[in-house]
């Protein structure tokens, strides 16, 4: 068996993290390799998202790129996969997302030499970043129809005995249809690796521990979960022996959640839909979200470590269902404030509102890489006041963040233990929302404890009955945290 990659691990310094207790404290900045930031850095060159083809950006352009996303707060990136793809044109597009791999020793050219992409990951672990790598262990990519595959063309899985037989995914509620069938359509099939197989299985353990060894990979977000069985995660992740979370695409806590028993992780779709469904619009409900969260608490086994987010590149922006920024700021903050591992989507920040796959796609050099976006800032903000919550109390993310209030444009979640919570205050109103009053319950400060309120940098004090007088505008969020725990910490000084 050959070692993924010709690039010497002794070149190469150790991984900074490893484990889920690491990742617990991080936060993620995701992005398409192609579409964030180009080696030339130019702010013009055109991308358009409807053909579905490469627009130019690289490892390199990232590390460019590093102090913008710094600057936000965050302390990984994730990247998607880097396995050598399909070439070529199609009427579905070309393989610049990275999902349509042939070769899986091979790196794409496309983003640059495997020396980019060891200056890309030493370059964040000198500021003391993670990398994170989307890998894809479910199917391969084929430019043609299923049942015509030249099966030669993959390396290692070069014969089709190592497939499952063609049959389309076509029936989500049969997990044999979605575990054993393939993804695709007739222009590009996704040829379905048989992981039931021993040979295909030691095949992946080897590739993703020399992978993660080779590159100094800190951790590995993995793709189509659901759509391999369940027995054969445990081994692969042990192999990686980095954190690992799975994209099990399925609102379903009962369907989602015992994944996690298999893997460190999961993206957090239960949450997601009741999310959207709560702030997409000014008439969303909170009661879904208010249940979710005390569900997937106690359905999920670790919902610490689960992959919080409101957009990515599989599912429409949020911006496509309204422009309304004070909306977008609100989930922004949910998003950061609430148990899990947040995860932004690059050009969340910039607003940008492309629809569904391709559109969602958008190449983010495009908005200048702005650092004075109302979302930018917001995003910075959350993410400093989280940051400082952990650093000041070591047991801070053990706290799973529960919600205490709720009426039918407010939701308010509290993480953290007494007297160094932050206490989170979400509202549906819109930009145009009429400001509103009310009292607090159940954050647990006690009466005459003054708090910084962050986004504005007000202060408050807590009533004699405990309760927290707060003042809501413009449908703007609020993040609460006691004001003489705030030393230390830049945020309203």
């Amino acid at each position: 068996m050959r070692l993924y990659f010709p690039l010497l691990v002794s070149l190469i310094g150790p991984a900074i993290a490893a484990t889920p207790a690491q990742w617990r404290s991080q936060s993620i900045y995701f992005m398409l390799t192609d579409r964030f930031a180009r080696t030339d850095e130019s702010t013009t060159a055109s991308c358009d998202t409807k053909y579905g083809k490469y627009c130019g950006g690289t490892w390199k352009g990232i590390e460019k790129k590093l102090d913008y996303i710094q600057g936000m707060g965050f302390t990984a990136i994730w990247i998607t996969p880097i396995t050598t793809q399909m070439e070529g044109n199609t009427a579905d597009g070309s393989a610049y997302h990275g999902y349509w791999q042939q070769d899986i020793y091979g790196l794409n050219s496309e983003y640059g030499t495997a020396d980019d992409l060891h200056s890309l990951i030493t370059a964040l672990h000198d500021r003391n970043m993670y990398m994170m790598v989307d890998v894809v262990a479910n199917h391969m990519g084929y430019k043609g129809s299923g049942d015509s595959v030249d099966y030669s063309v993959f390396d290692p899985f070069d014969s089709q005995k190592y497939f499952h037989d063609y049959c389309k995914v076509s029936d989500y509620s049969n997990q044999d249809n979605v575990q054993n069938c393939w993804l695709g359509d007739s222009t590009v099939s996704l040829p379905d690796l048989n992981t039931e197989r021993e040979d295909v299985k030691n095949l992946w353990y080897d590739w993703v521990g020399s992978l993660v060894s080779n590159y100094s990979i800190d951790g590995l977000r993995v793709d189509t979960v659901r759509h391999v069985q369940k027995d054969f995660w445990p081994d692969f992740n042990k192999a990686a022996g980095v954190y690992c979370v799975g994209e099990v695409f399925d609102g379903d806590a009962d369907y989602t959640c015992p994944y996690q028993e298999v893997m460190d992780g999961v993206l957090n779709y239960p949450i997601y839909f009741p999310l959207l469904k709560a702030f997409k619009s000014t008439s969303g409900s909170m009661s879904d979200l208010y249940n979710m969260i005390n569900t997937v608490k106690s359905k999920c086994s670790d919902s610490t470590l689960l992959g919080n987010f409101v957009e990515n590149h599989d599912n429409p922006r949020f911006a496509s269902y309204t422009d309304d920024m004070a909306l977008a700021k609100n989930v922004a903050a949910f998003t950061i404030m609430a148990d899990g591992i947040p995860i932004i989507y690059a050009g969340q920040e910039q607003h940008y509102n492309g629809g569904s796959d391709p559109y969602n796609r958008e190449a983010v050099w495009l908005s200048g890489y702005n650092t004075d976006s109302a979302l930018y800032k917001l995003i910075a903000k959350a993410n400093a006041i989280r940051s400082h919550a952990i650093n000041h109390d070591d047991r801070y993310l053990s706290y799973k963040n529960y919600p205490i209030y709720q009426d039918t444009t407010t939701i308010a979640m509290r993480k953290g233990y007494k007297g160094k919570q932050t206490i989170t205050i979400l509202s549906n109103k819109g930009s145009n929302g009429d400001g509103y009053d009310f009292n607090l319950p159940n954050t647990g400060y006690d009466a005459g404890t003054k708090l910084t309120e962050i986004i504005t940098c007000s202060s408050i004090t807590v009533a004699d009955d405990g309760k927290v007088p707060v003042s809501m505008n413009k449908g703007q969020p609020r993040i609460l945290y006691p004001s003489s725990e705030l030393e230390g910490s830049s945020l309203c000084s």
